[in-house]
């Protein structure tokens, strides 16, 4: 702690009044400049002619203690006071020795002593404020502190004490989340201290982690006003930035910082401002630029933490996971307690598929750092995933050919570790038609699982009965679900799978019981350049010994990240072996395409409350057999709130005109109510 040098000069205004002060001065003054190296010398110099000389060995004591040996120097303040028990000098050196040390619990009970005993001592009361900052005892520290300005009011060494245990004060209280206590004591230290940079740095970080954007691009615009600090507040705004999704404004700012840069930058303002200028760049997905940065850094700097991390970062991006974790693991090698290293190791082994390992990084990071928000956050994201839950919808449906259904649908996820699954759903449709007075309802439960095979390859397999009711009888059927999910390479998933069903989107669909046999395939590749694409294709056979394939397609373009907005073309494909069409739509040639916009707010949102939507809107042409092409259009929509970390609720609407749409090629309607919630508040495999 920057604190624990602060005894040095009024120590010297008591050693310089003893014997042989004259002879020394040479000593006093390397030691009142800094220069210990040069004083240890001189004084061990002294002491090889006077070894007995109390006032040398003092100043040996200090001059070995602040050139970097704690030990050493507070074996000679030992002997010191076993040769002088009562010289209160000697024991106010003594006790700093043991703050060098880092002795803090000893030193407690050292200055509690002390202070008794000389209770008006500057050097005992700050001495002994110093010791409890450093052991975390804020309260007692600013009483202490306190205490010895009262002593030697506007002494600089104990305002700078107190300054700094106003931020490990605020810092504590960060912490445990106290945030409005931490950003009280930062206010008072301003007040004190006028316009410091370092608790204004502070503060605009307590604002960043509270989420308060707009405050904390008022504490940098506060820094920017001392030109000698304009590039650590142009690093700030570039975060803020970023954080308010305005990433070309972040690296607007980030660049103006990094071309300012001159040969007078100190060390570390240029590491942060290369730093953030760098990750600008990957914000910006200009990966090809940021690269160049990084390799050049690599030269220089081949095992920098800060280096590495900036290249897994990049990697992370670009989904070059296993590049990523490399990096990380070689930042953890130099650093073990690195936070970038456990908790973007984190990160990356969940992208990976890695759970129960992405749990354990994440927690090495809160070991070594106490509660720290973003650990605690990836943590609780992890834990959502794998907290049982039960999602239920309601719907209402109708169409132009008379049809009207009320369904049911609920669902539940059971986890029992991070690789195995319970799942289980039940499914009522009660459907008519109001011309024919057709009516039909069916009632479906299947019960299956979900493991991890491995980190990317995941099985899904569910059965269960149908039980239908119709005008023509009853009857029952097996329905069946099985897949696997497949990650092959980055950027690419793959499902393959079996589905048998029953045709129920209205009475006379369910009335003759036709079952479907479905195999497909959905292949969906993204890019890191925005473009997406995503294929199916389906092979029905049904008991009818009708058989029918299917083949949709969409190509995508992501013109923004948040909210997720998507513009792209939409394709389709259907044919039939056998037309019957007076029983359900069954051409031997279908074709649509359709151009459509998405825009999502993602109901998965970190936040504990918040509202989310999302909206799709197409348009295009559909081809039926040899027909005349007829216009399409199709809205989906939802809109819902997340009232908590285990609740939410939104309303959902479909109409589309599109034939392949309903297995009966009506236009239709949807509108209906959705409720998810988690059954308890955490994993149920995890204390």
């Amino acid at each position: 702690m920057k604190t624990l040098k602060s005894l040095i000069i009024p120590m010297f205004l008591l050693l310089v009044l003893t014997s042989n002060a004259q002879d020394m001065q040479e000593g006093f003054t390397y030691l009142e400049t800094g220069k210990y190296a040069q004083a240890e010398t001189f004084f061990d110099t002294i002491l090889k002619e006077y070894p007995k000389n109390k006032t040398a060995r003092l100043c040996y004591g200090r001059a070995v203690g602040l050139n970097g040996d704690a030990q050493k120097a507070n074996d000679i303040f030992t002997n010191l006071l076993e040769d002088y028990p009562t010289d209160f000098e000697v024991k106010l050196n003594y006790g700093e020795s043991l703050l060098w040390n880092q002795n803090f619990s000893e030193a407690k009970i050292y200055y509690t002593n002390l202070v008794t005993k000389a209770p008006e001592s500057f050097p005992a009361l700050l001495g002994f404020a110093n010791t409890l900052s450093n052991l975390k005892e804020y309260d007692n520290a600013l009483v202490y502190v306190n205490k010895a300005l009262k002593v030697s009011p506007g002494n600089p060494n104990a305002l700078v004490s107190k300054k700094y245990i106003y931020l490990g004060y605020a810092y504590q209280n960060q912490q445990a989340q106290n945030y409005g206590e931490a950003e009280t004591l930062l206010t008072k230290n301003l007040e004190l201290f006028g316009e410091d940079k370092e608790t204004l740095l502070n503060l605009a970080n307590l604002y960043l982690i509270t989420n308060e954007l707009d405050f904390a691009n008022g504490i940098y615009n506060r820094i920017a006003k001392n030109p000698a600090n304009e590039l650590e507040a142009l690093n700030g705004l570039a975060l803020v930035s970023h954080l308010k999704g305005k990433d070309k404004k972040a690296l607007q700012l980030s660049t103006e910082s990094y071309t300012s840069m001159s040969t007078s930058t100190s060390e570390i303002v240029s590491q942060q401002t290369t730093e953030r200028y760098t990750q600008a760049l990957i914000w910006n997905k200009k990966y090809k630029q940021a690269e160049r940065v990084i390799d050049t850094l690599i030269t220089k700097q081949p095992n920098e933490n800060w280096v590495l991390a900036l290249r897994a970062t990049l990697n992370v991006y670009k989904s070059n996971f296993k590049k990523s974790l490399n990096d990380y693991n070689r930042i953890l090698v130099n650093d073990s307690t690195s936070f970038d290293g456990n908790l973007g190791k984190a990160n990356v082994l969940k992208a990976l598929g890695y759970y129960d390992d992405a749990y354990t990084s994440a927690e090495n990071t809160l070991k070594f750092y106490d509660n720290q928000k973003d650990a605690v956050n990836f943590i609780n994201i992890l834990n959502t995933n794998f907290t049982p839950a039960l999602d239920s919808r309601a719907a209402y449906t109708f169409d132009n050919g008379n049809n009207k259904a009320y369904s049911f649908n609920t669902n539940v996820t059971f986890p029992l570790s991070t690789k195995f699954k319970i799942l289980g759903s039940y499914n009522y449709r009660n459907t008519n038609n109001t011309v024919t007075k057709n009516k039909a309802n069916s009632n479906d439960i299947s019960l299956g699982l979900s493991y991890q095979l491995l980190n990317n390859v995941t099985f899904n397999g569910t059965t269960g009965l149908t039980s239908a009711k119709a005008e023509t009888g009853d009857y029952t059927q097996l329905l069946t679900d099985i897949s696997f999910n497949i990650k092959p390479f980055k950027l690419q998933t793959l499902d393959i799978g079996y589905k048998r069903e029953i045709q129920s989107f209205n009475a006379d669909l369910l009335d003759r019981e036709i079952v479907q046999n479905n195999y497909y395939a959905n292949y969906n590749l993204s890019t890191n350049f925005n473009l997406g694409w995503f294929t199916q294709y389906m092979y029905t056979s049904q008991n009818d010994s009708n058989k029918r394939n299917l083949l949709f397609t969409s190509l995508y373009y992501n013109l923004l990240a948040k909210p997720s907005l998507k513009v792209g073309l939409n394709y389709q494909y259907i044919t039939f072996a056998d037309q019957v069409p007076t029983i359900y739509f069954s051409p031997e040639s279908f074709q649509a395409g359709e151009v459509f916009l998405n825009l999502i707010k993602d109901e998965n949102t970190t936040k504990p409350k918040a509202w989310f939507y999302e909206l799709t809107a197409a348009t295009g042409l559909q081809y039926i057999e040899d027909g005349e092409s007829q216009s399409t259009y199709r809205i989906q929509g939802k809109f819902g709130y997340k009232f908590s970390e285990r609740s939410m609720l939104n309303v959902f609407g479909t109409r589309s005109n599109i034939a392949s749409a309903t297995a009966a090629g009506f236009t239709f309607t949807e509108i209906g109510l959705r409720f998810k919630w988690r059954l308890f508040d955490g994993p149920v495999f995890r204390k």
